[in-house]
C-alpha cells in the first residue's frame, strides 16, 4: 500500500462517526403505520450532520436537512383518511416504509387491565379471534422499559400488527373492542399505540413537567438522575441472594412427588377449589403439593385436550403422569394449559399440582373453572385431593435501620415517577393523536385520595406533552372487585373511584363506569368487550362529536328536605331507572356522625329521594360505596350504570 492510500485510510479511521451515519426513523414510523388524518403529519429522525434528506410520499417530494447534531424533521400536509401508501426516504441511504394508512390514532395506556391481551381471554372471545378481519385496525405494543434519568429519544422495539385472525391475539382486548366499535361506524383506519404495563403506579406515567405542584416528587426525580445516588441505593438495599439449595421435600427425595411411581404416605385431604388456610393449614407461606388419580375416559385419549385450573395463589406447576404440562409464576393469570398429545391414557391418570405461596392465603380461587376437556368430553377436577407440605418459608425478619439507611429509598424502577413516561411515551410525543384511553388505578388503591390530583396532573401533562390542550381523554373507573359488602363500610376502592369521578372537572374528558363488569375473585375480569365499547361511546362523543348518550348518571348535587335528601344527576339520558325493576339499592345515609346505614331510595321526576327512619337529620349519602357493592342498580334507560359517589 503506497503512502497516499495509507493516509486516506488513516483519515477515514479518525473521522467522526456521524459522517458515516445513515437516515433513521423512529421505530413507530415503520411498515403498517397509521398516521393521524386531518392534521399536519410530522416526520423526524436522525442522520449525518447536515445530511440532505428527500421524502417521496403520495406523489409529492419533500426536502429537509439534518442539523449539526444529526437530527431532522419536517411536516407533511394534512391528508384525508386512506391508503395504503408507500413512503421513500433517501440520503446517504434509502428507506422504504410500506402499507401506510391515514386514519385515527389512539394512545391506549395504563396497567394490566389495559395491557391484557385478547389471548388471555380466548375462551370468552374465541369467536372474536377466529373471525377478526379488520386489516385497517392496527396495534403497536410498546415494549416494556423504564428510564429514571430522563426522556428517551426512541422506543426499544415493537411493530404494527393487523386485527386479522391469530395476529389479533396480542392486541389489548379493551383497545380492540374500543377500536372495532368506532371502525364499524366510520370505516376509517384506526391505529392503537398500546403503552401499558401491569402493576404500575400512575406517577410513573407522568413526565417531570407534570409534577410542578409536587415538590416532594420533584426531589425524587432529581435524586434519580444522580447515578451515584442510585448506585448507593442499590448498595444500601442489596438484592437478597437466592439460595441454590433445594429445600422442597417434594424435589429432594429419591422419587419426586410428581413421579407416577412415587407412593404418597401420610398425605392429608383438602378440597379444590379453596385456600389452604381455610382448610386446616395455619398461616403457611411455602410449597404445598396436591395429588389425585383422575379417571379419563377412552374417548379422550389421543385427542387435543386442555386443562383449566382457575386461578392459583401464587405460583403453580401442573404435572400429568409425571410430565410438566404448564406453569405460571404469579397469581393473576387464569390457568389454561394444553396437554401434550398422547399423554393421557384410559383409566387412572396421576395429576400433581405444586403450589407456591409467598404471602396471604394460598391455594385455589373459588368460582373458577377446574376441569380437563377435549372437543366432546369434560372431566371435572373439583373435589377432594391429597396434599402434603413440601416447604415452609421462614418469616422475613424485620430489622431496624440506622438513620442513614432510613433516608435511602428502595427503588422499584417501574414505579418511580416519570419512569414509564420517559421510556414508553416521550419518544413519540411529536406524533399527533385522535385521543387517549386510560385504564389504571388498582396499584394506587393504597392512597386513593391522592389519585384525584395525580389523574388531573396526568391528563393536563399529556395534553402539554402532545401539544394538544383539548386532547380527548377517556378513562375507565375501577370495576367491582373483592368480597361483597352487605353492610355500609369504608372502602379504598370506592374512595379511588371518587377521585376518578372528580377528574371529570377537566374539560373534554369522559369516565366509563364499570361497577357491573368486574368479578369478585379476579382483578382481571373477563368482560373486556363492554369496557372497550363503553369507552368507544365516550370516544364517539368527545372525538367525533356524535349526539349520543355516552355516560351513565353522574351525581350533580343534593338538597336536604327534613328527613330526606333529594339527589340530582347529569347524564340522565331518557331517564333514571332501577335496572332490575326492583327498588333502588346500595344507597346509604348518615347524619353528622357519618355512621352510615342502609337507606330507602326511590326515583321521582328523575331525582333520587333517600331516607331512613334511623337517621332523622340526614347530612350525607353514599351510593355503591364498597369494593364490590352487591347490587348497584341505578342506571339510565340507555343501559349505562350510575357512578358510585358520596355527597360532601
Amino acid at each position: 500500500m503506497n503512502k497516499l492510500k495509507v493516509l486516506i485510510v488513516a483519515l477515514l479511521l479518525i473521522q467522526p462517526s456521524g459522517l458515516i451515519a445513515q437516515i433513521k426513523l423512529p421505530r413507530l414510523i415503520s411498515d403498517g403505520v397509521v398516521l393521524q388524518r386531518d392534521t399536519k403529519i410530522p416526520l423526524w429522525g436522525w442522520a449525518s450532520p447536515n445530511e440532505k434528506i428527500t421524502v417521496h410520499f403520495n406523489n409529492k417530494k419533500y426536502r429537509t436537512k439534518a442539523s449539526n447534531g444529526g437530527t431532522w424533521s419536517l411536516k407533511l400536509p394534512k391528508m384525508k383518511a386512506g391508503g395504503p401508501y408507500v413512503m421513500m426516504l433517501s440520503g446517504k441511504n434509502s428507506i422504504e416504509i410500506k402499507d401506510i394508512l391515514i386514519g385515527d390514532v389512539w394512545l391506549c395506556s395504563g396497567q394490566s387491565n389495559m395491557e391484557h391481551q385478547l389471548y388471555r381471554h380466548d375462551v370468552i372471545y374465541a369467536n372474536e379471534i377466529a373471525t377478526a378481519n379488520y386489516p385497517e385496525i392496527r396495534h403497536y405494543k410498546v415494549p416494556k422499559t423504564t428510564s429514571i434519568s430522563g426522556k428517551k429519544e426512541d422506543l426499544k422495539g415493537g411493530k404494527w400488527q393487523k386485527a386479522i385472525g391469530e395476529e389479533v391475539r396480542p392486541f389489548s382486548a379493551v383497545a380492540y373492542f374500543f377500536a372495532k366499535k368506532i371502525y364499524k361506524k366510520y370505516h376509517i383506519p384506526i391505529g392503537l399505540i398500546n403503552a401499558s404495563v401491569g402493576g404500575t403506579l400512575i406517577e410513573a406515567w407522568i413526565s417531570e413537567e407534570g409534577f410542578k405542584n409536587y415538590p416532594n416528587i420533584q426531589k425524587i426525580i432529581e435524586e434519580n438522575k444522580d447515578t451515584v445516588f442510585v448506585n448507593n441505593q442499590k448498595i444500601a438495599f442489596p438484592n437478597i441472594p437466592v439460595s441454590s439449595k433445594i429445600t422442597d421435600k417434594g424435589l429432594i427425595g429419591e422419587k419426586k412427588w410428581y413421579d407416577v411411581n412415587f407412593t404418597p404416605k401420610k398425605w392429608r385431604r383438602i378440597n379444590i377449589p379453596g385456600y389452604w388456610e381455610d382448610q386446616g393449614i395455619k398461616d403457611l407461606n411455602g410449597v404445598v403439593w396436591y395429588r389425585k388419580e383422575i379417571d379419563i375416559p377412552e374417548s379422550m385419549v389421543g385427542k387435543k385436550a386442555r386443562v383449566f385450573l382457575g386461578r392459583i395463589v401464587d405460583a403453580d406447576k401442573l404435572y400429568i403422569n409425571g410430565v410438566l404440562v404448564g406453569e405460571t409464576s404469579y397469581q393473576y393469570p387464569q390457568r389454561r394449559y394444553t396437554v401434550p398429545e398422547n399423554l393421557l391414557k384410559a383409566g387412572k391418570n396421576t395429576f400433581v399440582i405444586r403450589v407456591t405461596n409467598n404471602s396471604g392465603k394460598g391455594g385455589f380461587v373459588t368460582n373458577k373453572p377446574y376441569y380437563i376437556f377435549t372437543e366432546k368430553d369434560t372431566v371435572n377436577l373439583k373435589g377432594y385431593w391429597s396434599y402434603k407440605v413440601g416447604d415452609v418459608f421462614k418469616p422475613q425478619k424485620v430489622t431496624s435501620s440506622n438513620d442513614k439507611k432510613e433516608k435511602i429509598r428502595k427503588i422499584n424502577l417501574q414505579d418511580e415517577p416519570t419512569a414509564l413516561f420517559n421510556a414508553m411515551v416521550a419518544p413519540f410525543t411529536q406524533y399527533p393523536l385522535k385521543g387517549v384511553i386510560w385504564y389504571q388505578g388498582e396499584s394506587n388503591g393504597w392512597h386513593p385520595k391522592k389519585y384525584e390530583g395525580y389523574l388531573k396532573a396526568l391528563i393536563n401533562n399529556w395534553r402539554y406533552e402532545f401539544n394538544n390542550p383539548e386532547l380527548p381523554f377517556i378513562y375507565a373507573q375501577l370495576p367491582n372487585f373483592m368480597d361483597v359488602s352487605y353492610l355500609p363500610s369504608e372502602s379504598s376502592w370506592a374512595q379511588l373511584r371518587k377521585s376518578q369521578l372528580k377528574a371529570l372537572a377537566i374539560p373534554n374528558t369522559a369516565m366509563t363506569v364499570n361497577i357491573d363488569l368486574g368479578e369478585w375473585n379476579d382483578i382481571h375480569p373477563d368482560n373486556k368487550k363492554d369496557v372497550g365499547e363503553r369507552m368507544a361511546l365516550a370516544g364517539l362523543k368527545l372525538a367525533y362529536d356524535e349526539d349520543i348518550v355516552y355516560s351513565g348518571p353522574i351525581y350533580k348535587d343534593h338538597e336536604i328536605q327534613g328527613n330526606k335528601i333529594m339527589l340530582s344527576f347529569t347524564h340522565l339520558g331518557s331517564g333514571l331507572i332501577a335496572s332490575d325493576g326492583d327498588a333502588l339499592s346500595e344507597f346509604a345515609i348518615a347524619g353528622d356522625d357519618k355512621n352510615f346505614v342502609w337507606a330507602e331510595a326511590k326515583i321521582e321526576d328523575n331525582k333520587v329521594i333517600v331516607s331512613s327512619e334511623d337517621v332523622p337529620n340526614p347530612k350525607y349519602v353514599r351510593y355503591a360505596w364498597a369494593d364490590n357493592p352487591d347490587n348497584p342498580n341505578l342506571y339510565n334507560k340507555e343501559g349505562l350504570p350510575a357512578s358510585p359517589f358520596e355527597t360532601e
